[in-house]
């Protein structure tokens, strides 16, 4: 499911935001946390504005804009971001340390965006599931959020947005259970205890 969230990711214990929807992260963010680490090792500031001015900077970002077409979005106004395209990110943050694109390249190979667009399209295929087994059709949104908020509790997540891969996947298998068991237990507690304990089991 491409709904669009902000997804927090950590990067030498700075949060750096990205959009599930487009995969962009912000620059900003990423900026600030490389500053802290270039000052952390007595090296000069990284300066984003100056580094894009760069004559290889320019061609990198026009050759990314033939094939994928706009790359970077600058956001006006305070505690807006700039947010880049994952290439653009990577160069970035090579720009500002090697040690940094390392971490970059494990967020790219990383799941974290994918498990949570499939969490969202087994979110949906579990409610229509429970909805069509619930009787009452005008009580079921306090159900499902009570559903939801257990899930969560199992999960041992306060926020979505800054779960793990680890509790999305548990997430997920978790919404296909209930999906699978809908039909054929109907009490509610029983449903969901045995779904939990399955997908937890998996």
């Amino acid at each position: 499911m491409k709904t669009e969230v902000i997804m927090k990711r950590e990067l030498f214990g700075c949060e750096i935001s990205q959009n599930s929807k487009s995969e962009f992260f912000s620059a900003t963010e990423l900026v600030r946390a490389g500053n802290l680490w270039r000052l952390q090792n007595n090296l000069p500031q990284f300066n984003l504005n100056s580094w894009a001015s760069t004559h290889g900077a320019k061609e990198f970002i026009a050759q990314l804009e033939k094939k994928y077409g706009k790359v970077k979005i600058n956001s006006k106004g305070k505690n807006q971001h700039t947010w880049v395209h994952p290439y653009l990110f990577i160069d970035i943050a090579l720009a500002i340390s090697p040690q940094l694109k390392i971490e970059v390249y494990d967020w790219m190979f990383d799941k974290l965006i994918q498990y949570r667009n499939e969490s969202g399209d087994s979110y949906k295929k579990m409610a229509g599931a429970l909805y069509l087994t619930y009787g009452d059709k005008r009580q079921f949104p306090a159900f499902i959020a009570e559903v939801a908020n257990r899930i969560r509790q199992e999960c041992n997540v306060t926020d979505w947005q800054t779960a793990s891969e680890n509790q999305l996947k548990l997430r997920d298998k978790i919404h296909e259970y209930i999906s699978i068991f809908a039909d054929i237990l109907r009490e509610k507690n029983n449903l969901l205890n045995i779904a939990i304990k399955k997908a937890k089991e998996d």
